[in-house]
């Protein structure tokens, strides 16, 4: 059965309320409370429209003891329609930009940024 190949992420951080106020900033929709009755000592906020039988990817910020945030070896790409709007939404959130707007030929454009919990993420649009 073919699909995409990522079906949920999760990024790590340390201070619940900074970054959920960043991820909101830039992408402009609200971050929703999960709960965990198995885990409830996680900090569990899913990224919004997670629709089970859809193509794409959803994930969550997650505050977890032990895990901790920054200095990992995974770039989760976020859909853009200008992924430079969004990087510099990043900056005026608190976050960096790492690799401004850069064109990838074809396959549009992608920009690198760090947000408040030392993570890199990446945008990709095709403008």
């Amino acid at each position: 059965m073919a699909s995409n190949p990522v079906r949920w992420f999760e990024i790590y951080v340390q201070d619940m309320p900074r970054a959920k106020a960043f991820y909101e900033a830039v992408f402009k929709r609200k971050i929703e409370k999960m709960d965990n009755p198995a885990k409830p000592e996680l900090d569990y906020w899913t990224f919004p429209q997670m629709i089970m039988d859809q193509p794409g990817t959803s994930g969550a910020l997650v505050k977890m003891p032990g895990m901790p945030s920054g200095g990992n070896s995974t770039i989760i790409y976020f859909g853009c329609e200008d992924c430079a709007v969004e990087a510099a939404l990043a900056e005026k959130a608190g976050g960096k930009i790492h690799m401004a707007k850069t064109s990838i030929g074809q396959h549009g454009a992608i920009a690198l940024v760090i947000d408040t919990e030392g993570n890199v993420i990446g945008l990709h649009s095709m403008a």
